[in-house]
């Protein structure tokens, strides 16, 4: 399973990480909004067809990233800050919900390759 699903379990606990991650390529198929102004389905389509991808994203092994944390942003109405700890690079990157308010923030810790709630 993915460290992202994961870590976003940890603060939706009523769901497993695999309900999580159904739900949002369930979001990303009914061609839910990620960016404002750009549909979802030309944004997937840059790495192949939006079916591909989602259905890749659907796989317990594939990682996921921005543009899932961006679906569960406007899915749960939450703000994500994913805190990069790359090396000597730090910096903190805020995803909030395109369609929706804010109900609660959530902290990420991204490392380059693994993302870990933080607690």
């Amino acid at each position: 399973m993915s460290c992202l699903f994961n870590s976003l379990q940890f603060f939706i606990p009523s769901l497993s990480s695999q309900e999580i991650r159904n739900r949002i390529c369930d979001y990303l198929e009914e061609n839910g909004p990620v960016i404002e102004g750009v549909e979802t389905s030309l944004l997937l389509s840059l790495d192949g067809a939006p079916v591909e991808y989602i259905s890749n994203m659907r796989e317990p092994s594939t990682w996921g990233g921005a543009i899932e944390i961006q679906a569960a942003c406007n899915i749960w109405n939450i703000c994500v800050t994913v805190q990069n700890r790359r090396g000597d690079e730090e910096s903190d990157i805020e995803f909030i919900p395109v369609v929706g308010g804010v109900e609660r923030s959530v902290v990420l810790e991204w490392t380059g390759g693994h993302y870990e709630p933080v607690r």
